[in-house]
């Protein structure tokens, strides 16, 4: 029994997540309103079982239209022929009590003219039922009910078509949901790969320095020993800002990292800064860049000298990278996911990357960024 109960609620809870449940809830209520009386009537007149089953492929053909997403803006309009067909043309075997079928027929039809905006639809639809009025033999028809027969297609148009944009925003909703869960998955992965990857590959050149001072017995085994400590505690830091989305970086800080980092495996690194001041997105994507500058220098190169410029030229911005020492790569083509990662960090600013090398072991990486005025 609880179990059952648990079943029910969970089943409420999405129904009301998802309300586009309601529009074919109140079809029903309009069907049901409608053909209740039509039974009753050719039960009465002895003609209950050809009715019934007149009546139930007229409601067949007519929910099947209604309820059908349409290839085409009008949809399966023959449907609605068939049903003006069914609609009229009993009425001469079964009599008034056939007259509140032709509610159907207007809100099909009001319906078929919503989709292809028709105004001469629109008339058709709201004169169907009474233009019954004018039958010679007004035993035939109900008055009341064909009087009404507009209201009651004015009011399965407005359910159908309340129901229908009701589903629309849920699947709307759901797919703008859907995009920002793979966007923020995609975020932390390009920025786990960016920063924690860099981390990792400066914590993996820090213990190997650290190993072999250790083993000459360099005194300054010591101090490799406290800055490899300190990247560590950065490393912890960064992986929470990874997790929450922070953004904590600084272009002037990572590139006194980066000379401490590339001195410290014996590499010559001149730094030349001439445009301080950067907005936070263009100085947030040359974080990155340099990052991954300096750690390419670190795995694909045996470099000697490295040079880092940032410089400003007509509201552009651009950070070089050059190193000698450069090694033939494994897999020629192959960029890699961290620059594949600067390329969509940059142009997403407007900016691009470029990198050359030269025959004499000279590679110069760049990326560009604009300024914003």
């Amino acid at each position: 029994m609880e179990g059952a109960h648990r079943a029910l609620l969970s089943w409420a809870r999405s129904k009301l997540k998802n309300p586009g449940w309601l529009g074919g809830l109140g079809l029903a209520a309009v069907l049901v309103g409608v053909t209740v009386p039509v039974q009753v009537g050719l039960l009465r007149s002895g003609v209950g079982i050809a009715g019934g089953v007149t009546l139930f492929v007229l409601l067949t053909l007519h929910v099947r239209f209604v309820m059908e997403t349409p290839v085409r803006r009008a949809g399966s309009w023959w449907i609605v022929a068939v049903q003006a067909w069914l609609t009229y043309l009993p009425l001469t075997v079964f009599g008034a009590a056939w007259t509140p079928v032709c509610a159907l027929l207007s809100g099909a039809l009001l319906v078929m003219a919503g989709r292809i905006r028709s105004i001469v639809l629109l008339a058709l639809a709201l004169a169907c039922g009474p233009v019954m009025l004018a039958a010679p033999e007004h035993a035939m028809i109900e008055p009341a009910w064909a009087l009404a027969v507009p209201v009651l297609g004015v009011v399965e148009y407005a359910l159908v078509t309340l129901g229908r944009q009701v589903t629309r925003l849920t699947e709307a909703r759901t797919e703008v949901m859907r995009k920002a869960v793979a966007l923020e998955r995609r975020r932390f992965t390009r920025d786990l790969h960016d920063l924690v990857g860099h981390r990792l590959t400066v914590l993996v050149l820090k213990a190997q320095l650290l190993e072999r001072l250790v083993a000459e017995g360099d005194k300054r085994a010591l101090q490799e020993s406290s800055e490899t400590l300190e990247l560590l505690r950065t490393l912890s830091t960064d992986v929470r800002a990874v997790a929450h989305g922070l953004r904590s970086s600084s272009l002037a800080a990572e590139l006194g990292s980066a000379r401490s980092l590339l001195e410290s495996v014996r590499v010559r690194c001149q730094i030349k800064m001439s445009c301080p001041d950067l907005p936070g997105d263009v100085e947030e994507a040359l974080t990155h860049a340099l990052r991954e500058g300096v750690t390419n220098v670190l795995r694909h190169a045996e470099a000697r000298q490295c040079s880092i410029q940032l410089l400003e030229r007509d509201h552009l911005v651009r950070l070089t990278i050059r190193n000698d020492g450069v090694r033939p790569p494994s897999r020629p083509g192959d960029a890699g996911h961290g620059l594949l990662n600067l390329a969509e960090r940059v142009s997403g600013l407007g900016g691009w990357l470029e990198a050359t090398s030269s025959r004499t072991g000279q590679f110069t990486f760049s990326a560009y960024v604009p300024r914003k005025k």
